[in-house]
């Protein structure tokens, strides 16, 4: 159970800073597993020292946790205590001195063209659902899009003779993002008569589900879980081992394969929504990685003598 003043963090966070019920659930995750560490020491949040901390995180680390893990953890409790110390609970906040947790680098592994052209191959038939993951797993690859914000998409967001989808980042942020011919023949067969009005039901469910781009097979809005299934499934199908597809990899590739095909950075940076530049330059890094290993293979003064 959290604390009260934890509580009113997460209430603050969605209310003033627009954060995403899923943001929202990892917090009360992270925070809900240090608070019972803290009741389990005979302390709490608004009795824990520095020190404590340090032991803290020390255990988390000792455990086996992903250093991303525990930096994401870090990261929320840290968020806890400056609230904490901003709202008066607490006259100190006894994080300012704890040390970050370094998280290593990590470079996306995207798939390569040919991959990605048999994935989205991969859906057969005329079904509905069949022209439904073909239309997803295109608007993902075309627009670089999260799984959430395609679960998320209403009928609304999109401008079919434009080619235009409007999506909803991290914080509720919006960008508007271009997506090319075969994405939109794919979308249109989904729409069509004979894809999502045949899945549509009698009687919404829910509230919103019939401005639902995509939906499920029982004619609710498509969730991001089962958004994953279908990457998964249809990424056995065109023979590409199931730890290396994601729909994140998806969206890795989009923006690799833009790059390599001259891109300019700033623009992949609006198309994806990253806040920071810094995060969109990872990919140059994969370009460049690519770039080596095509030369190494192929240049005959790059080759080793074997």
């Amino acid at each position: 159970m959290l604390p009260l003043e934890a509580e009113e963090l997460l209430t603050w966070l969605a209310t003033e800073r627009g954060r995403s019920a899923n943001t929202l659930a990892a917090y009360r995750r992270d925070l809900t597993g240090y608070a019972a560490w803290l009741a389990g020491r005979g302390t709490s949040i608004l009795t824990v020292t520095p020190a404590d901390l340090d032991r803290f995180v020390g255990e988390r680390r000792a455990s086996g946790a992903a250093p991303a893990s525990v930096a994401r953890q870090l990261a929320a409790i840290r968020m806890l205590h400056r609230f904490m110390a901003t709202e008066g609970h607490r006259a100190d906040d006894p994080t300012a001195d704890i040390d970050g947790v370094k998280v290593p680098a990590g470079i996306p592994k995207p798939l390569s063209e040919e991959e990605v052209a048999a994935l989205l191959a991969a859906p057969l038939g005329d079904a509905p659902i069949a022209r439904r993951d073909r239309a997803l797993l295109e608007l993902l690859y075309a627009t670089g899009a999260r799984i959430s914000e395609m679960s998320g998409l209403d009928l609304d967001d999109l401008d079919r003779p434009a080619g235009l989808v409007r999506l909803y980042g991290k914080g509720s942020k919006e960008r508007i993002v271009p997506f090319g011919r075969l994405a939109a023949t794919a979308l249109d067969d989904w729409l069509d008569a004979g894809g999502r009005p045949r899945v549509a039901p009698e009687r919404w469910a829910r509230r919103g589900d019939s401005a639902a781009v995509f939906l499920n097979s029982r004619g609710g809005r498509l969730g991001r879980q089962v958004g994953w299934t279908i990457v998964k499934r249809h990424g056995r199908a065109a023979g590409i081992a199931a730890e290396r597809l994601s729909p994140h990899v998806l969206r890795h590739s989009c923006a690799t394969h833009l790059l390599d095909h001259g891109a300019d950075l700033r623009i992949v940076q609006e198309m994806l929504g990253h806040a920071s530049i810094s995060t969109t330059q990872v990919y140059t890094k994969v370009s460049q990685e690519r770039l080596w290993d095509v030369y190494r293979a192929a240049h005959p003064r790059a080759r080793r003598a074997s």
